[in-house]
């Protein structure tokens, strides 16, 4: 059969520039998906997907005009009800044969077989592989109702009566099998063979397309278009390279950044702009933010990656004198940093604690208050731990941070750009003269904000951050706004792994419980209950963590199934657990521990850990008390050390004693006396191999 690559191009008005990226792969996947399930992409086909700001574009290989036929098996009905006692066809057999197109003498291909319990007739069918122009008329139909679209629009066709639904207007349908045209339609479009190029350098227009091959070289050459997304990129970061290094400096990072301009022009052009050298006595992040998310400009570093006056332009054009659109953007650019100096000149007219009050007016939660009673419960936390960590001067100073750390929302530059909260605050307390300590915190409260994000820089900013994490947490679960399914509006669950990564990077001697009970004062009614929820989803948390690490779900398991209060511990009891695994009696100590915990469990009462050594009667308990009175004290010392591994390793000398106790001893003895004895031995046995982990957890 005809093997040929396959085109097919959707164009349209300019798209969303941030979800281009995953509509153009989105786009092509479900088209070649959909062609490889009908039989007319084979193993071989090789998919290329393309998007511009105005075209969404797939080219596939070794696509067939027509795939093969296929034989399928199809179940008709019961023998009971398609054959008569005679063995002749019933009506209801012939009906349905007819409506495969068959007619009664296809009665003798078919078969019997086994449908569960009755046995059914069944009859193999040829089914005629699908045209090329059939099957791309379904794919793209179904890719077209699929697309990721963050927005539908309504809009109407050139008949004057049609309304379609689509992400944007779509003006041009292309679809070539090799060099034909495959007629199919979309949104009140037929293919042809034609494309537009670039709006304003387009050679020629439109163009008409030789092949399914030449389509990206004659976009390229004759419609000023690169249409592949990752090469425009790629170009983008070569030419922002290029034109910095001539300059001596470095091009903010910013790969969000990058996607969104390579989404905003077909072929792009950088040029180089500067602005005021007086602009640079405002905060550089400040600049930085307006000339990145207003204007999509590249601002330049120097060598002490310290903002420079110039900036670099992603421009969509390229005329031979670029005078004109680098003037015109700066031009922009300039009134827009005039605001941030503005704001920021304002705003230094007032102390941060002259804004305090204003904080009472702020809403936090209806149900928890103003931010202004929110910071007076972060304060008092934040002040505890701090007394814990380093003494009355370390909270004094948290207390201060915590109580200044959200003044900067009511200014004016937070207002205007949210994304700078906390840094404004920390830049406004420095003009003031603020401890450095103090005025960092401010700033570090924050974080971490996101996976792989910096933790505070100091003891302060630990303090504050953990109070004001913990206050969230504590404060929205007790008002029963938990995180459900994928559905996290509070960042709850963020909160949650900046409250352990704290704890565990900083190896924070923290008991959870009692920050969590620290956290809690300061609302009127938190129950015990609520508490223990935000103690478990803590630790769910911890355990997807310790998993993305690379620990075992079992080893997190026999960790975390004892909920450790102090959370700094706990990688070091997961190396142990990892090291205790490795010994070769742990899978009879796992298994006998796992028989230890359910005999115990079958116990109504608390079995408490003691031996009469009066009552021990066999040899084997005997055995297995003594080697407990001399495993048990060392094993504990190590722990208290916190030696967890030599702790656990210590452990395997009770292999032989507890393999040989199980074998003679009869735990549920009739003398009630004996029972008690032995199970005690047992809560013994339990209680030493558990201190570092549940070992019975590790049992298969």
């Amino acid at each position: 059969m005809s093997q040929k690559n396959l085109l097919v191009e959707l164009f349209v008005e300019e798209l969303p520039p941030k979800a281009l990226n995953k509509l153009g792969l989105a786009f092509a996947e479900i088209l070649f998906e959909h062609l490889q399930a009908q039989g007319l992409a084979g193993q071989d086909s090789v998919l290329t997907a393309y998007a511009t700001p105005r075209r969404l574009a797939m080219h596939a290989s070794n696509i067939l005009a027509v795939a093969a036929d296929k034989t399928s098996v199809q179940k008709l009905m019961p023998v009971s009800v398609g054959l008569d006692a005679n063995g002749l066809a019933s009506p209801a057999l012939i009906k349905r044969l007819n409506g495969l197109g068959l007619d009664e003498s296809a009665v003798q291909q078919l078969s019997r077989q086994m449908d569960g319990k009755n046995e059914a007739l069944f009859i193999e069918i040829m089914q005629k592989g699908l045209a090329l122009k059939d099957g791309l008329q379904l794919a793209l139909t179904e890719a077209i109702t699929k697309l990721p679209i963050p927005k539908v629009m309504s809009y109407q066709l050139a008949d004057g009566w049609s309304n379609v639904n689509f992400v944007r207007p779509a003006h041009g349908l292309l679809a070539m099998h090799g060099n034909e045209v495959l007629p199919v339609t979309a949104l009140g479009l037929t293919a042809t063979a034609q494309t537009q190029g670039h709006r304003f350098e387009a050679k020629v227009s439109p163009i008409l397309i030789k092949d399914a091959d030449s389509y990206a070289d004659q976009l390229k050459t004759e419609g000023a278009v690169i249409a592949s997304f990752a090469e425009r990129r790629a170009d983008i970061l070569r030419q922002l390279n290029e034109a910095a290094a001539k300059q001596q400096l470095k091009p903010i990072t910013d790969e969000a950044l990058l996607d969104e301009v390579t989404a905003l022009v077909e072929r792009p052009n950088v040029l180089l702009g500067q602005f005021e050298d007086v602009y640079l006595q405002v905060p550089q992040e400040c600049l930085i933010l307006t000339m990145k998310a207003n204007q999509k400009y590249f601002p330049l570093l120097d060598a002490k990656a310290k903002l420079t006056n110039q900036f670099l332009i992603v421009s969509n054009i390229s005329p031979d004198d670029a005078s004109a659109v680098i003037g015109g953007n700066e031009r922009v650019v300039r009134p827009r940093l005039a605001d941030a100096k503005f704001f920021f000149d304002q705003d230094r007219k007032k102390t941060l604690a002259s804004r305090l009050d204003s904080l009472n007016k702020v809403v936090y939660h209806n149900k928890l208050g103003s931010q202004g009673e929110r910071t007076a419960r972060v304060s008092a936390i934040a002040q505890a731990i701090a007394m814990q960590l380093g003494g009355a001067d370390l909270a004094a100073q948290a207390a201060l941070a915590a109580t200044l750390a959200k003044a900067d929302l009511v200014t004016d530059m937070v207002g205007e750009f949210p994304e700078l909260q906390g840094i404004m605050g920390r830049y406004y307390a420095q003009h003031e003269g603020i401890d450095d300590a103090v005025a960092f915190a401010i700033e570090d409260h924050y974080k971490p904000r996101f996976a792989g994000d910096s933790l505070p820089r100091n003891a302060v900013g630990v303090a504050v951050a953990l109070a004001d994490k913990l206050e969230t947490l504590v404060g929205l679960f007790s008002i029963g706004e938990k995180p459900t399914g994928d559905k996290d509006p509070f960042g709850l669950r963020r909160h949650a792994l900046g409250v352990l990564r704290m704890l565990m990077e900083n190896n924070l001697a923290l008991d959870l419980s009692a920050l969590l009970a620290s956290a809690a004062s300061g609302f009127a009614t938190v129950s015990a209950d609520t508490r223990q929820a935000v103690s478990v989803f803590c630790f769910d948390r911890l355990a997807n963590t310790m998993q993305e690490q690379g620990y075992s779900a079992l080893e997190v398991e026999a960790v975390l199934s004892q909920m450790p209060e102090q959370i700094h511990l706990i990688p070091k009891r997961l190396e142990a657990v990892r090291a205790f695994a490795k010994l070769a009696e742990a899978p009879a100590l796992a298994a006998a521990n796992k028989r230890v915990s359910n005999i115990l469990k079958k116990v109504e009462a608390v079995v408490p850990a003691s031996v009469q050594t009066s009552l021990l009667q066999e040899p084997a308990e005997m055995a297995l008390n003594q080697a407990l009175m001399t495993v048990a004290p060392e094993a504990n010392r190590l722990f208290e050390l916190g030696d967890y591994t030599a702790s656990l390793k210590a452990l395997a000398v009770l292999k032989a004693p507890v393999d040989a106790f199980f074998d003679n001893v009869m735990v549920n003895a009739d003398d009630p006396a004996l029972k008690a004895n032995r199970l005690g031995l047992l809560a013994t046995l339990h209680q030493t191999m558990n201190r570092v982990a549940d070992l019975s957890k590790l049992a298969n």
